[in-house]
């Protein structure tokens, strides 16, 4: 069974960081690429980032470019998402997500974890 916990999320000023976990389990961790999602309320689900399988390769949505970095370690089954900057606009839940293909592609992931809360206060 493919479990995907995330961890890390919390109430931060505006301007502050914070830094969210993904430990993973039941799956061939290395194999997979990682991506995380957020949602605000009253909003659809966005990608905010991705990472190959390697970690070698990287994407951002152009509003997290510069502020967020994405990064795994597979030896510990996790990926991490630091986040710099962060403005009111970052609230919302943080779900990462698992795909055993190109992490190039954003609508294709396979697993999902339940999600962490972020709540940037102004």
């Amino acid at each position: 069974q493919v479990q995907l916990v995330e961890s890390g999320g919390g109430l931060v000023q505006a301007g502050g960081s914070l830094r969210l976990s993904c430990r993973a389990s039941g799956l061939a961790f290395s194999r997979y690429a990682m991506g995380w999602f957020r949602q605000a309320p009253g909003k659809e689900r966005e990608f905010v980032c991705a990472i190959s399988w390697s970690g070698g390769g990287t994407k951002y949505a152009d509003p997290v470019k510069g502020r967020f970095t994405v990064s795994r370690d597979n030896a510990k089954n996790t990926v991490y998402l630091q986040m710099n900057q962060l403005i009111p606009e970052d609230t919302g839940a943080y779900y990462c997500a698992a795909v055993d293909s190109n992490y190039l592609r954003d609508d294709n992931y396979q697993f999902w974890g339940q999600g962490t809360q972020v709540t940037v206060s102004s």
